[in-house]
């Protein structure tokens, strides 16, 4: 995790509202050294008045703990913000004709770079062709990877600049798709690169996020770009970034300077894509997906990570995959000891398909969930894609958080982006109002989650929470009325009753408006504020 040196002032804030269990009625902080100093009532603010070198009026401001975002792909998250980004055309035809216009406009482009297509929501169900791709580009090498990144469209151009490689037309699964997208990623310039990585970290801390977790591997990225990444944040203002690499070699994690050999260490792939690991065959294909590693190459890592003191984890989002990853941690636990296991904090990347029994496994050996409640608001309900590729029964069980939190799994939130946008309310409300209501959790514990969720997912319990002592990663916020969550309801109605001593969140009720971000503020440094405030 970088560490940056904070700006020297010190700062009160008052007349706002404090989201603070040290107090629960703050309206005002202070802020010292890049830490939380003080949190309490704007009276006793006064005694602070005389000693601080800057004073800032909220005007009524709510003030959080900043976001953490648990899974990102940054680079990737950059190129779709500058770029080709598909993950709104409603059919496919605007999908070729944004292709088209993209081509045009980029003519020094040695590869054309798009994100986002997603043939589920189109009419016709049916990704474009390889001559419809190349039609569009004017025979131009291009790389279109599907939303959940996990398979691609491609041109015939892009096709014969990897050699002795020949592929089928339709969208690219597994090695195929490994290799295309290499290829297509290494036409990146260094300055291109550089480029995304600061829209993407801006465009994060204009959103309230102050620490992104980088699920980076040498199937996803590359090693330059995950070095070159860490090394952009440690020198520039902007959200701290948490490096994982996903590789078995240990030893090459802890060189590029990862916290873990884990984010997107894959066991199997995507629902969309048809290649998560499923124990039963899809409904809409008469397979179970693609299993990348078994329990023993899962027992194998979490030894290796826990003996090197790293942290392990895995993309598991089928069944058989989840299932996978628990048998293997639990024979890595019968080797080095359940509570050096339970120490490391290992993690499981999407964990969409579970069952009582695997969540229960989850709670026994530690096993952090980083899950993605926006998954549930783009492909969940009765007709959604895991609908049609699961059918509904099995759907209805996907994503299953109030489980988790119930059996104490630890939970972490975050977008996967840019498979969903970062969208840090939008993840909150997505979690409160699960498309199956069983499934939902309080804003309360969605916050937390999306907070000090992701710290304590990277070892740290003393952050995420705006008390003294802890950093001050904070976000300002313009918001509705606060609310407080009754206790006996977790998401149909609200009390505003101040004897409940809880802080308030704002109302995330779908259709209103979510809050806007005013000021971001990491390690007690400004790297964010909105213009005109």
């Amino acid at each position: 995790m970088s560490e940056r040196t904070p700006e020297p002032a010190t700062v009160l804030l008052r007349r706002g509202e404090v989201h603070s269990p040290a107090d629960p009625f703050a309206t005002a902080m202070v802020v010292e050294r890049g830490q939380v100093a003080w949190v309490g009532s704007e009276g006793a603010a006064d005694a602070f008045a005389d000693g601080v070198e800057d004073v800032v009026d909220l005007d009524g401001a709510l003030v959080t703990p900043a976001f953490t975002d648990a899974h990102v792909h940054t680079t990737a998250t950059g190129l779709a913000l500058t770029g080709l980004d598909l993950s709104d055309a409603p059919s496919l035809e605007t999908a070729l004709s944004l292709v088209r216009d993209f081509a045009a406009a980029r003519p020094a482009d040695r590869v054309l770079l798009g994100h986002g297509w997603d043939a589920a929501r189109w009419p016709g169900g049916r990704p474009p062709t390889r001559a419809e791709l190349d039609a569009a580009t004017g025979g131009r090498p291009l790389y279109l990877s599907r939303i959940d990144v996990h398979s691609a469209v491609v041109t015939t151009a892009l096709l014969d600049l990897v050699p002795g490689f020949e592929a089928p037309d339709g969208p690219l699964t597994a090695d195929a798709h490994h290799a295309v997208r290499a290829t297509a990623l290494a036409a990146i310039t260094p300055e291109q690169r550089v480029e995304a990585q600061r829209t993407a970290l801006a465009h994060a801390a204009s959103l309230g996020v102050g620490s992104v977790h980088e699920c980076a591997g040498p199937e996803i990225s590359s090693e330059d770009d995950f070095t070159g990444l860490l090394r952009l944040a440690a020198e520039e203002p902007g959200p701290r970034v948490v490096g994982y690499w996903a590789e078995q070699d240990v030893a090459k994690a802890r060189e590029l300077g990862a916290v873990g050999a884990a984010g997107d260490l894959f066991v199997d792939g995507a629902l969309g894509s048809h290649t998560a690991c499923l124990h039963q065959p899809y409904d809409d294909a008469g397979h179970t997906g693609i299993a990348y590693l078994d329990a023993d190459a899962v027992a194998a890592h979490v030894v290796a990570c826990t003996e090197a003191g790293l942290q392990a984890g895995f993309h598991a989002i089928g069944d058989a995959a989840v299932t996978a990853v628990v048998d293997g941690v639990r024979a890595a636990a019968e080797k080095v000891g359940l509570a050096r296991v339970r120490a490391a904090r290992h993690r499981v990347e999407h964990a969409e398909m579970l069952t009582p029994e695997t969540i229960a496994a989850f709670a026994e050996l530690g096993l952090t969930a980083s899950v993605q409640p926006a998954f549930d608001a783009l492909w969940g309900g009765e007709e959604g894609m895991y609908a049609q590729r699961l059918g509904r029964e099995r759907a209805r069980a996907l994503n299953p958080f109030a489980a988790l939190l119930r059996a104490g799994v630890p939970l972490a939130f975050g977008s996967d982006s840019p498979v969903t946008p970062v969208d840090p309310w939008g993840t909150v409300r997505a979690a409160a109002f699960h498309r199956t209501a069983e499934h939902r959790v309080s804003a309360r514990a969605a916050f937390t989650a999306h907070t000090r969720g992701g710290w304590r997912a990277v070892g740290r319990d003393d952050a995420g929470v705006l008390v003294p002592g802890a950093p001050a990663d904070y976000a300002v916020w313009r918001t509705d009325a606060l609310v407080v969550q009754a206790p006996d309801d977790r998401v149909a109605r609200w009390s505003t009753d101040p004897r409940s001593g809880t802080p308030g969140l704002p109302d995330l009720t779908p259709g209103g408006e979510l809050p806007v971000c005013l000021r971001t503020v990491v390690g007690g440094r400004t790297v964010f504020v909105r213009p005109g405030e």
